[in-house]
């Protein structure tokens, strides 16, 4: 009786195996079976990218959501920005018949305005961290080298270079609240009181360019670009920069600022001495954090 019982169980795994093993299929049997699997792949790969693309979806959407609900109105901006565009040099030697420029340098200042759309200030539209940071050279000018400098307001329009105030990577802005304060260094006001003031300066355009013609007078301004025969096109420049913001509320604000270093404007150009120009711009500061 148990070896009876034993050739059926024998029996039956064997008929199992058969049926399972894919030396034993018929072809047909096979090609089915391959195309089962087939199926089950393709369907569960669907599944997956129906899931992950819904999960993609959801995270969007709430993405969008929580930025929107940040930003349903505007805390800070800079809704326009003052230019002074000029040209100094270094004089090398100068006599009655010749005179010897060592550095040609193209400079323009900006004074860019944060404002606040709501005039009572309160913790939410005051400054508590700025900071300038990832400044490119979106257009480089072909002839000279650019670079950016932090400027004391009241230098503003006058081509004195700090070399301190040289930017080579990050600037962090002082931010203070007294009635007073020294300019010298990056400051700003909690309030809003005062620009970010920069100074965007192409140096060494022409270097040890000696000029024969002296008959009209030297002027140290834009003037000397023409004199020096230098073509406004080899000096245009772009430059974009990121500004960030941290108000008395801990929310942390940011905006890109894109700007076309301007040589001239309608009403005059570079080439006549100076360009001096305010520009409406439209930066707004979203809220990230």
């Amino acid at each position: 009786m148990y070896n009876k019982n034993v050739k059926k169980t024998n029996k039956k795994k064997k008929q199992i195996y058969k049926k399972i093993n894919f030396k034993n299929l018929t072809k047909k049997e096979f090609i089915l079976t391959i195309i089962t699997i087939v199926l089950f792949i393709i369907v569960f790969i669907l599944c997956y990218l129906s899931f992950y693309k819904y999960v993609l979806k959801r995270n969007f959407e709430n993405t969008v959501i929580d930025f929107s609900s940040k930003n349903e109105e505007t805390i800070f901006e800079i809704n326009n920005v003052t230019f002074f565009s000029s040209c100094d040099a270094k004089n090398k030697s100068a006599s009655s018949s010749n005179f010897t420029v060592e550095n040609l340098y193209q400079y323009t200042d900006m004074a860019l305005f944060i404002t606040s759309p709501k005039e009572e200030k309160n913790l939410e539209n005051t400054l508590k961290n700025v900071y300038i940071d990832n400044i490119k050279f979106t257009k480089s000018p072909t002839l000279g080298t650019p670079n950016l400098y932090y400027k004391n307001i009241y230098n503003f329009a006058k081509s004195d270079i700090v070399d301190s105030n040289l930017i080579n990577d990050r600037l962090d802005f002082n931010v203070t609240s007294e009635d007073e304060a020294n300019l010298d260094t990056p400051t700003l006001y909690n309030n809003l009181a005062n620009p970010i003031v920069l100074s965007y300066v192409n140096s060494n355009i022409k270097t040890d360019y000696t000029l024969t013609d002296t008959s009209s007078p030297i002027t140290y301004d834009g003037t000397l670009l023409k004199k020096c025969d230098i073509l406004l096109n080899s000096i245009s420049s772009s430059i974009s920069f990121d500004i960030y913001i941290t108000n008395n509320l801990d929310q942390e604000f940011k905006t890109t600022v894109y700007i076309d270093i301007p040589l001239e404007s309608e009403e005059e150009s570079i080439y006549n001495g100076s360009v001096t120009l305010k520009k409406d711009t439209n930066f707004i500061f979203y809220r990230y954090k």
